[in-house]
């Protein structure tokens, strides 16, 4: 049995520069190679180091007779000796570990270079610049996973399962996580031209994002009615313990006297953060969670004493809400009997591990499932609420094109859509078909004028950008989950 206790100072990198530790639960794409690849070249005359789980060891192997690698020695040789042009070894070193990280067929596992990791460790602070979205690599895609509170991302109606074909007009198929972001990201007021599929559709549609600082609080607290707190969770990162912690305090100066957890659209994040703050809530000695290795082996994850949150508590989760989310929402749901209000959550159940080489480069790999206090891996399955509630319709709907120009006798998908937003919005476009006819120009006007901006009936970059954000609004507005969330705590009381 093991005593909750931070994680090793490893770190990971995403999109938004952040980093994070050994052991963390993160729903991001990292493919990373089985470190063996570097016998090969010890043996063959290049010192280099072995690293073991956990730590880094620098290992003498130049005597170590390892016949399973012959064939790639022989490979090696005939390309550097035969190939008809030259090719600098540290091309082929990271194309065959980038090879052997592809054979793992893992969506978290990864090889990053020198300069992959130096990029990524040059934008690691309290803030960092991009259009502020979690994304993986699904099955040859780069798919959202979320986009951050307050990022070009949420705002230009970005969803989870997303799919991003293209940046700037390249495709990113076949591309790492981190090989798209290092694409996506960039310098505060420069555009980025992303081409999007929405889930469940064929269509493509262009969206022109303006890059900005997005800041990585992590947590964000407001009294709602009855003393009723709703704290919001984004991400797990370095100082989320600290910020929800401090949240709480707040609330409680406030009059808190129920809790509100949310966790939707959360990826994850560290893995000591999500353990930190179930403790707060999960009586001392029982389960947050449960580790099991290659060989079955499972360790337990139990709370510690102190002082503990005791006001009724519920616990809001969705499709967007994984890893370290979905290890808290199930240590308050098992272990402290704090309901869960929304719809199944994303289902990631593993463990990734960061090992660094000499030259700067970074593995990591999945090393461990994670299970629930009761032992159920929720891999792929997601966990189901105790109360399911769906938002509305149009909170479903995909983005709207920004680089597209809908205007009198359009047809397209982009036109159903806007055609919907703007029934949504209290205007009448006539028949929602996808054809832009003189209703639909009439309601574009009307949404145009009543927003201030010049009443052309043309929807083009900037009337798309404010009918997705006032959708986004919308939704806040008639939040059907959190309203269920606040019912559900009173009754709890």
């Amino acid at each position: 049995m093991k005593v909750v206790k931070p994680l090793d100072d490893e770190k990971k990198q995403t999109e938004s520069g952040q980093e994070e530790q050994t052991g963390y639960i993160r729903m991001k794409k990292f493919k990373f190679v089985m470190l063996l690849f570097f016998v090969i070249f010890i043996t063959a005359g290049i010192t280099t180091a072995a690293f073991a789980f956990g730590d880094q060891k620098a290992v003498n192997v130049t005597t170590v007779n390892r016949p399973e690698f012959d064939k790639l020695y022989k490979a090696y040789d005939s390309i550097q000796k035969k190939y008809y042009t030259k090719v600098k070894q540290k091309t082929l070193v990271d194309g065959a570990i980038n090879g052997m990280v592809e054979s793992l067929n893992d969506p978290y596992s990864d090889y990053m270079s020198k300069t992959e990791a130096s990029d990524f460790n040059n934008t690691i602070s309290s803030s960092f610049e991009g259009i502020g979205a979690e994304v993986e690599e699904k099955d040859g895609y780069i798919v959202i996973v979320s986009p951050i509170k307050g990022s070009p991302a949420e705002k230009a109606g970005l969803k989870p399962n997303d799919k991003i074909l293209a940046v700037d007009g390249k495709s990113v198929h076949g591309m790492s996580a981190n090989e798209a972001v290092m694409l996506i990201r960039g310098k505060k007021g420069t555009k980025v031209t992303l081409t999007i599929q929405h889930v469940g559709s064929k269509d493509e549609t262009r969206v022109t994002l303006t890059r900005d600082t997005i800041p990585v609080n992590t947590v964000y607290a407001k009294m709602l009615k009855n003393g009723v707190a709703h704290i919001q969770i984004t991400t797990f990162s370095d100082g989320t313990y600290k910020e929800f912690k401090a949240a709480v305090e707040n609330m409680k100066k406030q009059g808190m006297k129920s809790m509100i957890v949310d966790v939707r659209q959360d990826p994850g994040g560290l893995l000591d953060q999500a353990i930190k703050i179930a403790n707060m809530f999960v009586p001392e000695g029982r389960t947050i969670l449960q580790t099991e290795d290659r060989n079955g082996s499972r360790e337990k994850y139990v709370a510690e004493s102190g002082t503990k949150i005791t006001v009724p508590a519920v616990v809001m989760i969705d499709g967007g809400s994984a890893s370290a989310s979905e290890i808290l929402a199930a240590a308050l749901n098992e272990s402290a009997g704090i309901p869960l209000v929304g719809e199944k959550s994303y289902g990631k159940g593993t463990v990734q591990s960061a090992e660094k080489f000499n030259d700067g480069s970074i593995l990591k790999f999945t090393v461990q499932k994670w299970l629930t206090p009761n032992g159920s891996w929720i891999h792929k399955k997601g966990i189901e609420p105790d109360e399911k509630v769906s938002l509305p319709d149009y909170a479903k709907l995909p983005v709207i094109g920004t680089d597209a120009e809908l205007k009198l006798y359009s047809v397209s998908e982009d036109v159903k859509t806007a055609e919907k937003m703007l029934k949504a919005l209290g205007y009448n476009p006539g028949r929602v078909d996808g054809y832009f006819d003189w209703n639909t120009k009439t309601a574009v006007e009307a949404f145009q004028m009543h927003e201030k901006m010049q009443p052309t009936g043309i929807i083009n970059g900037d009337t798309a950008t404010k009918l997705m954000s006032e959708i986004s609004n919308l939704i806040t507005r008639h939040d059907t989950q959190l309203k269920k969330a606040e019912e559900v705590v009173q009754k709890e009381k």
